[in-house]
């Protein structure tokens, strides 16, 4: 899986002006927004892909099926089996993008030019979601646009998990956030084939019992930089 270089930087993360009013677009989850730093990663150019997933894992439990097409329907368990696996036969350290890491790189990164969704405020150039998904998921990278970093699919297709534990945002300045204490459920980002346009902006959030697999949801890589 090709993996695209983010460089680091300071951001606003959470409900800015551009993804809406907090009762209307926003949701309260997505406030209070806060000053981020975070340093440089490597995130997935691509969500993992069902050729990959059965590369590594020698199954496919993937309600859609296609070699090309996002891997979905695995648990965040699941996820960490395959990410073991995956480092043992790379020996890389690939894991799960934190939560404030999938919302810099979603916005564009140091590159950002304030979309409402990834790459566009057009959500049918970026990404496929119910408007135009015709109710399946489709091939990874194959809407018409990348984001600002050459990134794909990070609105629609499918919803993403993160590494964090889900919780309300806290209001301090955070450098490198990991998210909040051990909790019920994991963060998921991103909307999916079945989402409406909402859904599929850059600081919505979303969440899911780990052990919880669904057709609508997958994930992208990620790997610290030095």
């Amino acid at each position: 899986m090709p993996m695209i270089r983010v460089e680091g930087g300071v951001y606003y993360m959470g409900c800015s002006a551009e993804q809406g009013e907090l009762g209307k677009e926003c949701a309260e989850d997505e406030n209070p927004q806060r000053e981020v730093t975070l340093g440089a990663f490597e995130i997935g150019k691509y969500e993992v892909t069902q050729g990959l997933w059965k590369a590594v894992m020698r199954y496919n439990s993937s309600r859609f099926k296609g070699d090309d097409l996002p891997v979905e329907n695995v648990a965040w368990d699941e996820v960490q089996t395959f990410l073991r696996k995956l480092n043992a036969l790379t020996g890389k350290s690939y894991r799960l993008p934190t939560e404030a890491e999938w919302e810099y790189a979603a916005r564009g990164g140091v590159a950002s030019k304030s979309y409402k969704y990834s790459g566009g405020d057009e959500l049918g150039e970026v990404g496929w979601y119910a408007g135009n998904s015709g109710k399946s998921t489709h091939a990874a990278g194959s809407a018409e646009r990348a984001n600002e970093l050459g990134i794909h699919d990070m609105s629609g297709n499918v919803w993403e998990w993160c590494q964090d534990w889900y919780g309300a945002y806290p209001k301090a300045a955070a450098s490198n956030p990991r998210g909040v204490p051990p909790a019920s459920y994991r963060v998921l980002r991103g909307g999916a084939w079945d989402s409406v346009e909402d859904k599929c902006r850059t600081s919505t959030r979303y969440f899911a019992a780990p052990g919880t697999p669904q057709a609508f949801i997958g994930f992208r890589l990620a790997r610290t930089l030095p």
